[in-house]
Formats: structure tokens, sequence, C-alpha cells
């Protein structure tokens, strides 16, 4: 799994974060998706990498720039260190 980290441009309010993330999941393979406006930030789960040309037109397309992107390996956290 992977962590990929979206630094966004133009997201003001909760409806933002709600655009960005159905644009996400509706043009992107990924597992889990959230987005933050305060930060300007957007997390996404996915099994692969995910291709950046997508990521910033899915963005593009409703009217958001991407600034940046990072990944990072992801494992889920387990609960008490005995689920998992």
């Amino acid at each position: 799994m992977i962590k990929t980290v979206l630094s966004i441009d133009g997201m003001m309010c909760s409806m933002c974060e709600a655009h960005v993330c159905d644009a996400i999941r509706n043009n992107l393979t990924v597992k889990k998706v959230s987005a933050n406006h305060k930060k300007g930030s957007c997390e996404i789960i996915s099994e692969a990498s995910l291709n950046q040309d997508s990521l910033k037109k899915a963005l593009d397309d409703i009217g958001y720039r991407l600034l940046s992107s990072s990944e990072e390996p992801y494992e889920k956290k387990k609960f008490l260190g005995i689920f998992g």
C-alpha cells in the first residue's frame, strides 16, 4: 500500500474537500481519500503508485491546482499492536 500526500491550491471549504475527494475517487483507483481545506492537502491510500498526470487532470478539471505530491509506504495501524 502507498500513501500519497497532495498539496492543492484552491480549496476554501468542506464542499471543496468533497469535490476533490469525489474527483480523485472517480478518476483513479484508490482505497481511501481525505482532503483538508485548512491545510490545503489531500491524503490518498492506494494499492499502487498513482499517475501524476491523471491526478493533475482530475484536479484541473474541477478548478483546483496540484502544487506537489509525495509518496511513502503505508501500513495499516494495528489496534494495541495485536490486530491487523
